[in-house]
C-alpha cells in the first residue's frame, strides 16, 4: 500500500511540475559582421516555435506590443539609421480590430553602426517583444543583449 501511495504522489508531483513550466516559444541569438574599417552590422535573430509569432516594429498603436530595440549610447559606435526588418506577414486581427504585421518561424533584424574605434566594438542594448499564438499572448518581455563586432 505504501508503494502505491508513493508512486501516486511522485506521479502527481511530476504532473504539477510539467503543468507549471514557463512557456518560452521565442529564442534570441546574435551575430555581427564588420563591413569595412568604419562600418559594421549587428544581427538579432528570433527563432519562433510553430504556431507562435512575434510582432513587427511597425504595429500601430492600439494593437499588440511591437518589437522594439534600445541601444546603449557609446563613444565607440554610432547607429546608422533604424533597425531594419524583412517584410512581415500582415493580417487583420479581430482581437485588436486592426491590421497587424508579424513574423513566424524566424526573423533577423539588422542594425548598421558606424565604428568610431579601430579594435573590437561591443554593442549593448535590449529588445522588447510580445509573442502570441491563436489561443493566447504572453506578456511582453525585455531581453538584454551584448554583441561584439571584431
Amino acid at each position: 500500500m505504501k508503494k502505491i501511495l508513493l508512486i501516486t504522489t511522485v506521479l502527481l508531483f511530476n504532473l504539477l511540475i510539467a503543468k507549471g513550466q514557463i512557456l518560452k516559444p521565442v529564442r534570441w541569438s546574435y551575430g555581427a559582421k564588420r563591413l569595412s574599417k568604419t562600418e559594421g552590422v549587428v544581427f538579432i535573430k528570433a527563432t519562433i516555435d510553430d504556431d507562435w509569432h512575434v510582432y513587427s516594429q511597425t504595429v500601430p498603436d492600439g494593437g499588440p506590443v511591437k518589437t522594439s530595440f534600445s541601444f546603449s549610447s557609446s563613444k565607440t559606435y554610432t547607429l546608422i539609421g533604424g533597425t531594419q526588418e524583412p517584410k512581415p506577414i500582415t493580417q487583420f486581427e479581430k482581437v485588436f480590430g486592426i491590421e497587424v504585421a508579424y513574423f513566424e518561424n524566424s526573423v533577423i533584424f539588422q542594425q548598421k553602426v558606424k565604428l568610431n574605434v579601430k579594435g573590437p566594438v561591443t554593442i549593448k542594448g535590449s529588445l522588447n517583444y510580445m509573442t502570441c499564438n491563436d489561443e493566447k499572448c504572453l506578456p511582453p518581455e525585455q531581453v538584454p543583449f551584448t554583441i561584439t563586432i571584431k
